[in-house]
């Protein structure tokens, strides 16, 4: 009876953590990649769709550093109130970030805001710029990022001035603008990800905008 009541209860557990990010036919979602190419989006660096529908990032030789900001990839179109669910992967010491909310992509730090994306598999103790982290501005509550060369997923829900995260079926971060030192940052943007001159991929990136 015990073992019945504790596999039942493990079994409830998984089921709300995955409750926590949307179904794959959750109503009002929509793809931001429509799996052919880049409609839809800008960029100056070499980003390209794969076989398999994934965006991923093919640095050029001797592209380096994170500052090149006309090769982040960023939709044409700004969004305001929005669910976010993404899944990306990263190679070992990668490092991407999925930029919410951008005024201007020339100041992407400066005018918008990060979820990191970077490989920390294994520490104990995240910061706000380890991955699941508001970079500047908070860190994630547990860190849950996999081992690198595996697939990972966020749900990230941004509405009014508030920010949440889901991260691998954990809600890792549940907090306001204000509250991280970033009043300034504003109420529409544009979603990008990071060129940080090493490989990244991206898949079943899609959106659901919130009235």
């Amino acid at each position: 009876m015990k073992l019945t009541l504790l596999l039942a209860s493990l079994f409830a557990f998984s089921l709300q953590a995955e409750d926590l990010h949307p179904a794959a036919d959750a109503a009002g979602f929509v793809p931001l990649f429509n799996g052919k190419d880049l409609t839809g989006w800008k960029t100056a660096g070499n980003w390209l769709v794969e076989t398999d529908g994934s965006v991923s990032l093919h640095p050029r030789e001797g592209e380096k550093g994170w500052q090149r900001y006309d090769a982040y990839i960023a939709t044409e179109k700004p969004y305001a109130d929005f669910v976010l669910d993404l899944e990306f992967k990263i190679n070992a010491k990668g490092n991407s970030g999925v930029f919410m909310r951008v005024g201007d992509m020339k100041e992407p730090v400066k005018t918008g805001f990060e979820v990191q994306i970077l490989d920390t598999y294994g520490l104990e103790k995240p910061g706000h710029h380890d991955c699941g982290g508001i970079v500047h501005g908070t860190g994630p509550s547990k860190n849950m990022v996999k081992p690198a060369g595996e697939w990972n997923r966020y749900t990230i829900t941004v509405k009014g001035r508030s920010v949440k995260v889901v991260f691998n079926g954990e809600q890792v971060i549940d907090t306001v603008l204000e509250d991280i030192k970033m009043a300034n940052r504003p109420n529409t943007g544009l979603i990008a990800f990071q060129d940080e001159a090493l490989p990244v991929w991206y898949r079943n990136v899609r959106i659901k905008e919130l009235k």
